[in-house]
């Protein structure tokens, strides 16, 4: 594995780290596909359904949902980052940086308000935008060895 605080190659065109990523570092999709697991040899699709039939644990009737869940979990899993060709394939800051052939959206004057990056906004604010005018003001490099903003 790439070392996370130091690769320029997992510098997002989004400007986010890929490196920081829950999916990158892979502990939540790797303790989600170890507890289906987990789920499947105990049979506890069973219990479940047995014991939230007692009205002792009603929350258990959704145990079908929450197996679902997990699997959500485990394919965030990303090895390779979005330059490597990890993430969603359909990723149109990724599409539109490339078919621009920008190395990421801080060569790009339209950043602060491109409507590509606001889906971003709901899980990181606007720490990307931070992130893009570091890389924009003070290259790559320095964004390395400072902090992310996630």
């Amino acid at each position: 594995m790439p070392e996370t605080k130091t690769d320029e190659k997992l510098i997002g065109y989004c400007g986010l780290y890929c490196g920081d990523c829950q999916g990158f570092k892979g502990i939540i999709p790797d303790l989600a596909r170890d507890l289906r697991k987990e789920l499947r040899a105990a049979k506890y699709a069973k219990f479940a359904e047995a014991i939230s039939a007692t009205g002792f644990a009603n929350e258990l009737a959704d145990y079908d949902k929450a197996y679902a869940a997990l699997g959500a979990m485990v394919r965030f899993r990303c090895r390779r980052g979005c330059r490597g060709g990890g993430g969603s394939p359909y990723c149109q800051i990724r599409i539109c940086a490339q078919e621009r052939e920008l190395e990421g959206c801080w060569e790009c004057d339209e950043f602060e308000s491109c409507a590509k990056l606001e889906f971003l906004k709901a899980v990181h604010a606007d720490g990307h935008l931070k992130n893009l005018r570091t890389i924009k003001k003070k290259g790559k490099e320095a964004f390395l060895v400072g902090k992310h903003c996630w």
